[in-house]
């Protein structure tokens, strides 16, 4: 699992997208709506998620936990 850093308010679909889990926004926006992002092992659905510290998102084999930087 590899940990990513982004800034506070950051939303999912951005994370993926800086993660590189991700090639476009269009990507993000897709994959989040049929449900195959899973945020805390749960499904989130939500483009808008804003992420927490500690939060660990998964996309298929791939898991990345986020912390906050200020």
């Amino acid at each position: 699992m590899n940990a990513i850093a982004v800034r506070p308010g950051t939303r999912l679909e951005q994370l993926l997208k800086h993660a590189g889990l991700v090639s476009t926004g269009g990507e993000a926006k897709i994959r989040i709506q049929e449900g195959e992002i899973k945020v805390n092992n749960q499904v989130e659905r939500r483009r808008g998620y804003k992420l927490k510290e500690g939060d660990v998102v998964t996309v298929g084999n791939d898991t990345v936990k986020v912390t906050i930087k200020e």
